[in-house]
C-alpha cells in the first residue's frame, strides 16, 4: 500500500463547542522504533474525546488530534517492531499522550495495538478497543474476577459503550448474575440482547434491584457517579464494591464505610502512561479478537457515520453529548 504524502486530519483548534473541530492537513511522520504507521479505516467516539475537546486538551492547549479508538491497516513498521508486519489489520485505543486517531494515517505503539477480529469490518472493530479495555480491567484487574466468580453485578449506564461490552464479558467469562440499569425501552431491548440476566429501570433502581437481590448486590459498575454514593451504599450488600470510570467533583465516599464497602477507580490509559513497556493491552485485544471470532462476544457498534471529517465528527460529538446513544458511535472512512 502507498503511504500518502500528506495526512488529512481533524483537530480541535482550541477547547470549546463542537465547531472547534476543523479539517486540516498534517505531515506524515516516519515510525519510531516500536511504532506502526496505520492507514485509519474507522474510528469511534468516546466520552474522553468530548471531555478533552470541551476543556481539557492535552499538551499546551493548542490544536490537537483527538480520537482514541481506531481500526486500520499497517502501512509501515519501526525497526524494532516484532508483532506486526505491513498489511496486518489492527485495532487499538492508543494513548492520550500522542496524537489521536481522527486522521488518515496514525502512528501507534505496537505494544498497545491488537490484531483486528477477522469476522468484523473496520467500523465494527473500531467500536471495541477503549471500552473493552476499560471493561476487562474493571472485571479482571480491579475486581480480580475469574470464571469461578459468583455474586451479583449491577451495571449502571448499561446500554453505553463500556456497559455494552462489560455485560457481555461478565456474562460469558464469569459466573456473576448481571443486572443492567437503563432508562429507555430501546436501551432495554439492546442490553437484553447482549445477555443481561435482568434489566431494571434506573429511575426505580432501589426497588427493582431489591426484588432481584434482597441482600444487595456485590458489585456496581459506575460510569456516572455524581450524587450516587448514597444510592450505591443502599443498593450494595455488606462488603460490596464500586468501580467508577468518571471524574465526579468532590465525591465523598465516607458513607460506604458503614457497610465496609469499597470504591475503586478504573482509567484505561493508566498503564499506557505509567508502564509504557507493558504489552498487556495488545494481549488483551488479541484475546478479545479471538473471543469475537469464536462468536462469544459481539461488536457494540450502535451508530455508523461516514466519512471521517470535521462535519461528521461534530455530529458524532453531539450525539454523545445527548447521553441518548446506544452502544458506540463509529465513523468509517468510506
Amino acid at each position: 500500500m502507498e503511504i500518502p504524502s500528506r495526512n488529512r486530519a481533524v483537530v480541535a483548534t482550541t477547547s470549546g463547542p463542537v465547531d472547534v473541530l476543523t479539517d486540516v492537513e498534517l505531515d506524515v511522520h516516519t515510525p519510531g522504533p516500536r511504532d506502526l504507521l496505520v492507514d485509519v479505516r474507522a474510528v469511534s467516539v468516546n466520552p474522553v474525546d468530548v471531555k478533552l475537546r470541551g476543556g481539557a486538551l492535552p499538551g499546551d492547549g493548542g490544536p490537537q488530534v483527538l480520537g482514541y479508538d481506531a481500526a486500520g491497516v499497517v502501512l509501515a513498521v519501526g525497526e524494532e517492531v516484532t508483532a506486526f508486519t505491513v498489511g496486518d489489520e489492527v485495532y487499538y485505543a492508543g494513548s492520550i499522550a500522542r496524537p489521536g486517531s481522527n486522521q488518515q494515517v496514525q502512528l501507534v505503539d505496537e505494544r498497545v495495538a491488537g490484531h483486528k477480529p477477522t469476522s468484523l469490518d473496520f467500523a465494527e472493530a473500531a467500536a471495541l478497543p477503549l471500552t473493552t479495555i476499560t471493561a476487562w480491567e474493571t472485571l479482571f484487574e480491579r475486581w480480580r474476577l475469574s470464571a469461578d466468580s459468583t455474586g451479583t453485578l449491577l451495571v449502571m449506564g448499561a446500554a453505553g459503550g463500556v456497559g455494552s461490552i462489560l455485560v457481555q464479558l461478565a456474562r460469558q467469562l464469569t459466573g456473576l448474575t448481571v443486572i443492567a440499569a437503563v432508562g429507555r425501552p430501546e436501551s432495554r431491548e439492546w442490553i437484553s440482547g447482549l445477555g443481561a440476566h435482568h434489566v431494571v429501570d434506573r429511575n426505580d433502581l432501589l426497588a427493582q434491584v431489591a426484588e432481584i437481590a434482597p441482600r444487595g448486590v456485590d458489585l456496581v459498575f459506575s460510569p456516572f457517579s455524581a450524587g450516587m454514593v448514597d444510592t450505591y451504599t443502599q443498593v450494595m450488600a455488606v462488603g460490596g464494591s464500586v468501580v467508577a470510570i468518571d471524574e465526579p467533583e468532590g465525591v465523598d465516599t465516607l458513607p460506604l464505610k458503614w457497610k465496609s464497602q469499597g470504591w475503586h477507580w478504573e482509567f484505561m490509559f493508566s498503564r499506557v502512561l505509567h508502564d509504557p513497556e507493558s504489552t498487556a493491552h495488545r494481549e488483551l485485544l488479541d484475546e478479545v479478537a479471538r473471543l469475537v471470532d469464536a462468536g462469544t462476544l459481539r461488536t457494540t457498534l450502535g451508530t455508523r457515520l461516514s466519512p471521517i471529517d470535521a462535519a461528521t465528527l461534530q455530529e458524532a460529538h453531539r450525539q454523545l453529548e445527548s447521553s441518548a446513544t446506544i452502544g458506540k458511535v463509529v465513523l468509517a472512512a468510506e
